[in-house]
């Protein structure tokens, strides 16, 4: 099985002990990265914001540090980009928004202090979707970020620009942030490992905070990388997860579900969670098979969390700037009025639209009445969890319905990342790792359907054979490090059976 890996070159903990012992200059491990920044920049628009002489400077300063004998650094030389929500000092924070040009960083965020404290050298700031509000990383300030392999594709988002640096290796190592599957998404359309730890871990690094109405669900920092290795070397870099496998495989219990709530997943994506079933299957975990309804009503009162303020802490971001045509759209969905909402969805649930009917059904401003009911439904959903952790120590599920998305669609396919949502709205730390390619017998397959959301996903899957395919893996032991601990290594597991 041919799977799509994001580069061939030295893992980031090889990295760092080269540069360490002095077989490799942290200034050319750097100049590698300018070389292939610039020989992947026109067809990626990728990194937006290279900060390739502050680097220099920083590279220079890790040299002398090593030959002083100063204490060794755990990604010493390591270029790693930054999703471009994170502060840099001397860089700016657009989000995509042109009234934001002048929003220059006078601070760094804490993340990206704590990557310099462990010898990394931070090249820049990578492109993310308008407000961060889409799985497609496209906006007026700095264009479109392609596919790495397919042109015609998007990376995903919100962290897509990151993603696509690492799998076209630009950088070995990514910071972005997933607030509903926005580093698994563009994880798996690329074709790399992505790790999401829970709130306590490294919290939201610091990261401009777009919706502050939100309290039960809050965006996090994570990480992205060729290989789950080096999101485990990154993590523990950081004090956020043991720095080597402990787990046995053969005492977890594994859950697993291979649908996508309300679109029906694409066979390459089935085929993708029964092969990684397989693999730790053969590694001797204990595996059972779960219904993914869970998973569906979490991802819609995800949603209705997100929009409960109508739209209000998004559109202030623009302050002067106009949202582009697809995250308007959303937004004004999110504005509409609860009067008419159910007028709405009936029109759209009679003209076969059921998709749409259900979004404008769950989402939109909430009074503080309705919002104590969406806690209270929370609070129930919670309760089914930790009954199944009793039994399930991880889930293996799809990350997406669909592979990576053509440009100019992700906003009609929201509901395509519905498995993702459970993991943020109950803080549970996940992952995705790639597992197998798009085989040319699996670009159809899916049933007739008259939802035009559906149409649209079966018309994703038409040509993209040798798209990459991902797995999420979720955690649900409570322990601390002990559910990020887990995670990773049944992403290990998987990559090393399906590589």
């Amino acid at each position: 099985m041919c799977t799509v890996r994001a580069s061939e070159g030295a893992g980031i903990a090889e990295i760092a002990a080269d540069c360490l012992a002095g077989r490799v200059a942290v200034e050319a491990v750097l100049e590698s990265h300018v070389v292939r920044h610039q020989a992947t920049h026109a067809a990626l628009n990728a990194l937006v914001q290279p900060r390739h002489a502050a680097a220099f400077e920083e590279a220079e300063a890790v040299t002398a540090a090593i030959a002083a004998g100063a204490p060794p650094k755990p990604l010493a030389g390591v270029a790693v980009s930054v999703k471009e929500c994170f502060p840099v000092r001397g860089l700016i924070t657009t989000l995509g928004i042109a009234s934001r040009r002048h929003a220059v960083d006078t601070i760094d965020a804490s993340i990206v202090t704590r990557l310099r404290a462990a010898g990394a050298v931070i090249v820049g700031k990578a492109n993310v979707p308008q407000a961060m509000f889409l799985h497609e990383t496209d906006n007026p300030v700095w264009g479109r970020t392609c596919h790495p392999t397919h042109p015609d594709r998007n990376p995903g988002g919100s962290s897509g620009g990151d993603a696509a640096l690492v799998a076209a290796g630009v950088v070995p190592l990514a910071v972005g942030t997933d607030l509903a599957g926005s580093i698994r998404q563009p994880a798996h359309a690329c074709g790399i490992a992505g790790i999401v730890p829970r709130t306590a871990t490294l919290g939201d690094g610091g990261s401009l905070n777009t919706m502050p109405h939100l309290r039960l669900v809050r965006p996090r920092a994570g990480l992205l990388a060729a290989r789950v290795a080096d999101l485990r070397t990154g993590l523990a870099a950081l004090n956020a997860a043991p720095a080597h496998a402990i787990t046995d495989i053969r005492r977890l219990r594994i859950g697993w579900f291979d649908d996508c709530g309300p679109l029906e997943s694409a066979p390459a994506i089935r085929r993708g969670v029964r092969e990684a079933v397989a693999a730790v299957t053969a590694a001797g975990a204990t595996v059972t098979q779960i219904q993914g309804s869970l998973w569906e009503e979490a991802a819609w009162l995800q949603l209705s969390l997100l929009s409960a303020d109508g739209g209000s802490d998004v559109r202030g971001l623009y302050r002067g700037s106009r949202p582009m045509p697809s995250v308007a759209r959303l937004l004004r969905l999110a504005g509409l009025s609860r009067w008419i909402r159910p007028a709405v969805a009936a029109i759209a649930q009679a003209s076969g639209r059921e998709i749409e009917a259900q979004a404008v059904r769950v989402t939109g401003w909430r009074s503080a009445a309705s919002m104590q009911e969406l806690e209270q439904a929370c609070a129930e959903l919670r309760r089914e969890l930790f009954s199944l952790a009793a039994s399930c120590d991880a889930i293996i599920c799809p990350v997406s319905a669909v592979p990576a998305m053509r440009h100019g669609t992700a906003g009609r396919l929201v509901v395509a990342a519905s498995p993702c949502l459970a993991a943020n709205l109950f803080d549970l730390p996940a992952g995705a790792v790639p597992v197998t390619t798009v085989r040319a017998d699996e670009e159809t397959g899916r049933p007739p359907a008259r939802d035009p959301v559906a149409r649209l996903a079966a018309e994703t899957d038409r040509e993209s054979r040798g798209l990459p395919v991902g797995v999420q893996v979720i955690g649900l032991v409570s322990e601390p490090l002990a559910g990020e601990q887990f995670v990773l290594d049944v992403m290990d597991c998987i990559e090393a059976a399906t590589a």
